[in-house]
């Protein structure tokens, strides 16, 4: 399956945060899930706190439900944009199965967020690959924090927003202001869903707070 890859920089703010170490955060699912807005999201919420905020992409056949992975780095100076097994200090998975292919790159200690929804990959379809067995008993048994964002964002009132319900989520592991997580929200989705979705990332932070 071909890839293609994206590195970019997103232009800083106002100082306002200051991080000692620099943060590695994994966003992973299929596509059509919006990983990319919700990396987008995170991005230019600490790029406004006055971070460096580096962004890579990994996608593949995604309108076939390929897997698509956005990796996030922010600091004060943030020189690479490796995110090696082990490293990412947060984890956010749109799915489960994603959720166990990602799992070697979470440091010890870190947080790992989990949509609970099971999404078979085209390669099961086909007759390839068998379903993971015990998926969640093995996601349990590491940690991970698992929401029903497709039910949340349901009763928000968007069913498509699951990816800012997750959003919600990660923002309660991370030091920026409710506000600017808002701010960014506004800035990234369509101005007619920004009400939808202001409620969406609300119940995620609800959901894990």
């Amino acid at each position: 399956m071909a890839h293609s890859i994206m590195d970019g920089s997103v232009a800083a703010g106002e100082k306002r945060i200051k991080l000692d170490r620099t943060l590695t955060i994994l966003l992973v699912g299929v596509g059509g899930q919006g990983t990319i807005l919700a990396g987008n999201i995170l991005a230019t919420t600490a790029a406004e706190a006055g971070l460096d905020v580096k962004v890579s992409e990994i996608h593949g056949m995604s309108q076939r439900g390929g897997s698509v992975s956005t990796v996030i780095r922010v600091g004060e100076k943030v020189d690479s944009m490796v995110c090696d097994p082990g490293c990412a200090d947060i984890v956010v998975a749109f799915e489960v199965v994603e959720a166990l292919r990602a799992q070697q790159y979470l440091r010890e200690g870190g947080t790992m967020f989990v949509n609970d929804e099971e999404i078979v990959p085209v390669s099961v379809n086909v007759g390839n690959f068998r379903m993971p067995e015990k998926a969640v008993l093995r996601l349990d048994a590491i940690g991970a924090v698992r929401i029903d964002a497709g039910e949340i964002a349901r009763a928000a009132g968007s069913p498509r927003s699951t990816n800012v319900v997750l959003v919600g989520a990660l923002s309660t592991a991370l030091p920026f202001a409710v506000e600017e997580w808002e701010d960014a929200i506004k800035r990234r989705v369509p101005p007619k869903t920004i009400d939808a979705n202001l409620e969406a990332f609300a119940r995620g932070r609800a959901a894990v707070a």
